[in-house]
């Protein structure tokens, strides 16, 4: 797919405010947020479970189908990112992998109840998810050219922000007219809509069409206000100087320690953060034996947390930094995965309560806000310390070694879980290893420079 922005070049940048190129860039959040919302956590995981029936055999499919995207992930992230600063081209690769999310996202209306091809949904949505993890990786590299360096903490917080909206409105959407209960109604007590079939589940796998749709749409302001600062033509033999780069790139880590010691602690928080939201639904369906409203009501509330907190975290990245503010938020969330220990149907923080009582989910909720919210400000200065860390000239590459950090140990956080689990048979501590993940996180951050290695380079640079 050839994209019509191809060609553009600073005076058409100039030919565009500032403050709509940001606003523009802003939008690839708001259009790829439900990928995460809907189709991974809210909607149709869960529904996959369902549709299985084996809980257990569910969980392992959607582990191995989502490991496996993961390793692809792992392997090309750092390539094409490297490919992407040698050929001088973002755009473009945008282009491909948003067709894969849109492709991937709405083959899974194809995931019937009466004649599920586990491999094939599986496929499809680990194309759309490679597909968003990709573009993530090229839209986060535009990032340093939007702004000063005292205003891309501020920039990436708003961005983070807006994204959960649009997250948020469109569980809303989902729950609110599509996705069908037991009694074939939706939360408001009406049929699917658009004439959908409750019976073939019709309004839930809706869920993948109007998750591809809402990224077209979404998508427009993005293609239509953000440019590339540059574009040159590809060198001869651009793959392979794009592979040397990248080797020479790995090989200096070493002599880049603030770079170094940034990737291996998101690598332990991030993957945390991630067991965190992943197995948060499970935990409270299985000790405080919720519904599915209850588990909504709970989502909603972390998203909204998450928004205001996102942008609340980039006021606080522009007046302290981003190091303080990822230390805060990484010590709420390990408080908040303690507190998940001492929280039960029958007892909260050793205290026996009535199993009747609203105590414990009363008390869940509020950890909730805490993760929602604790988890959109170091989603948000993580992304803001990237930028301070990496090499100005190798921004892509860099992003796309922070995806590979993102997924070289995210098999850590749930085996670790599950393993526990099945030693000790308690939900409770079977969290605990999220624990030790987020304090080895904070203690490799100890080592890592507010501006990274190259501060200099930094100051250097001019403002946009």
């Amino acid at each position: 797919m050839s994209s019509p922005l191809k060609g553009q070049t600073r005076a058409g940048m100039a030919a565009i405010s500032t403050r709509r190129r940001i606003w523009g860039w802003f939008f690839f959040d708001w259009a790829s947020q439900p990928y995460n919302t809907l189709l991974l956590t809210f909607i149709f995981g869960p529904y996959v479970k369902e549709v299985l029936g084996d809980g257990t055999a569910a969980q392992s499919a959607w582990g191995f189908g989502i490991g496996a995207a993961g390793v692809v992930i792992a392997l090309l992230a750092p390539v094409l990112g490297a490919l992407a600063d040698t050929s001088g081209s973002r755009m473009r690769w945008i282009w491909i992998f948003s067709a894969m999310y849109v492709a991937g996202s709405a083959g899974v209306w194809l995931a019937a109840p009466d004649d599920f091809n586990l491999y094939l949904i599986l496929f499809l949505f680990a194309v759309g998810l490679i597909g968003m993890e990709f573009a993530t990786i090229f839209t986060n590299s535009m990032l340093p050219d939007l702004g000063s360096r005292d205003e891309i903490g501020r920039i990436s917080g708003n961005g983070w922000a807006f994204g959960y909206v649009g997250g948020l409105i469109a569980l809303i959407l989902m729950l609110a007219f599509f996705a069908e209960g037991p009694n074939g109604t939706t939360m408001l007590g009406q049929p699917p809509a658009l004439g959908l079939d409750p019976a073939a589940r019709e309004g839930t796998r809706f869920v993948g069409p109007l998750t591809a749709l809402w990224f077209i749409v979404f998508m427009i302001p993005f293609f239509l206000w953000v440019r590339e600062p540059r574009s040159i033509r590809p060198p001869k033999g651009a793959v392979m100087l794009a592979l040397k780069g990248l080797a020479g790139t790995i090989r200096s880590l070493p002599g880049t320690p603030s770079l170094l010691a940034y990737l291996a602690s998101s690598m332990f928080y991030r993957d945390a953060l991630n067991g965190i939201y992943v197995f948060g639904g499970i935990y409270a369906a299985g000790v405080l034996n919720w519904s599915v409203v209850d588990t909504g009501i709970f989502g909603l509330l972390a998203i909204v947390l998450g928004a205001v907190f996102a942008w609340i975290g980039g006021k606080a990245d522009v007046a302290f930094g981003p190091r303080p503010v990822i230390s805060a938020s990484i010590l709420a969330l390990t408080v908040a995965a303690l507190a998940t220990v001492f929280v039960s149907r029958t007892s909260v923080f050793g205290v026996p309560v009535d199993a009747a009582s609203r105590l414990p989910d009363i008390t869940f909720y509020a950890i909730g806000a805490v993760i929602g919210a604790a988890g959109g400000a170091l989603q948000s200065a993580s992304r803001t310390m990237m930028v301070r860390q990496a090499n100005p000239h190798r921004m892509t590459e860099a992003f796309g070694l922070y995806a590979l950090a993102g997924k070289a140990t995210s098999f850590l956080a749930p085996l670790s879980i599950g393993t526990v689990t099945y030693l000790t048979g308690s939900q409770q501590l079977g969290v605990t290893p999220l624990i030790v993940l987020f304090l080895v996180g904070l203690f490799l951050l100890r080592w890592v420079k507010p501006y990274g290695d190259r501060a200099a380079a930094w100051d250097a640079q001019p403002s946009p």
